[in-house]
């Protein structure tokens, strides 16, 4: 019976995979329906997220938030679905209600890549004035991609003007 179900959990996943390819050839809608058959088959955290994700590129952002709830209702500790909430309440202009998921993004142990939620956080704050918060949140989105000229930029600008500010 337990190979019966890795068969069944490797062809799940084989679908989630090529429905990123598909994606990553601009056909969203057929990465849709390789995300549904994925969960047809074998419903995952992972095969929802990546269904929310894809509703997100067709603008159904309430609908993506609802297929992140059922990832994290399947598995709390997987942080992609809370990051991927809190981006979609940015993209309807609600930081207020993207912050929260934000921060338990970053407190699930497992979730990758862990820059996500704070570069996000970093972005809401530096669009609210708070510079400071924005400076933190960046630098913890540097300790996990410190190869990342570009934040480094960023981060080097605030210190520059806005050191002594909020």
């Amino acid at each position: 019976m337990s190979n019966v179900i890795g068969i069944t959990a490797k062809r799940s996943q084989k679908l989630i995979e090529t429905g990123l390819e598909l994606f990553s050839d601009g056909d969203v809608e057929s990465a849709v329906d390789c995300f549904k058959k994925s969960i047809e088959i074998e419903a995952t955290p992972e095969g929802f997220t990546y269904w929310g994700w894809m509703l997100s590129f067709t603008g159904e952002l309430d609908e993506a938030i609802a297929k992140c709830k059922t990832a994290i209702s399947m598995d709390p500790e997987f942080g992609n679905p809370y990051n991927d909430i809190g981006t979609y309440y940015m993209k309807k202009g609600e930081l207020e209600n993207a912050v929260p998921w934000l921060e338990r993004a970053k407190q699930c142990s497992r979730y990758e890549p862990r820059q996500y939620p704070f570069l996000n956080l970093g972005r809401i704050y530096l669009s609210q004035g708070m510079f400071l918060r924005a400076l933190r949140e960046f630098e913890g989105a540097l300790e996990y991609d410190p190869e990342n000229s570009e934040l480094r930029t960023v981060i080097d600008r605030i210190r520059r003007n806005h050191a002594s500010g909020s």
